[in-house]
């Protein structure tokens, strides 16, 4: 007689652990769709017949504000005291880009 382990029933822990398997399977299998149904469209803008992401352009706008802050900065005489220039340009950037979002598409 053939005593392989696919002839052995399958034991009750055996049913348990497909069971969860098969329930974590769809868990995740809703949890994929429900999250991606609100990737349906994309905020985007018509700029000269081609479409560019709406937050592409708050930073380009945001750079923007930022070098005429950097300016005003240097023109005051501040930007020698900043600890970390870099640091505060790009959080100024980064404050600027979230507002114009704000502001723009809420």
């Amino acid at each position: 007689m053939n005593r392989d382990r696919t002839s052995r029933p399958a034991a009750s822990g055996n049913r348990n652990d497909a069971a969860a398997r098969r329930l974590l399977h769809g868990a995740t299998g809703t949890a994929v769709f429900t999250l991606l149904s609100g990737c349906s469209s994309a905020p985007s803008r018509n700029i000269l017949g081609s479409y560019f992401p709406s937050w592409m352009i708050c930073v380009l706008v945001a750079m923007c504000l930022t070098i005429v802050v950097r300016a005003v900065l240097a023109k005051v005489g501040v930007e020698d005291e900043l600890p970390a220039p870099i640091l505060v340009y790009l959080s100024v950037t980064l404050a600027f880009t979230f507002a114009l979002w704000l502001l723009w598409l809420s």
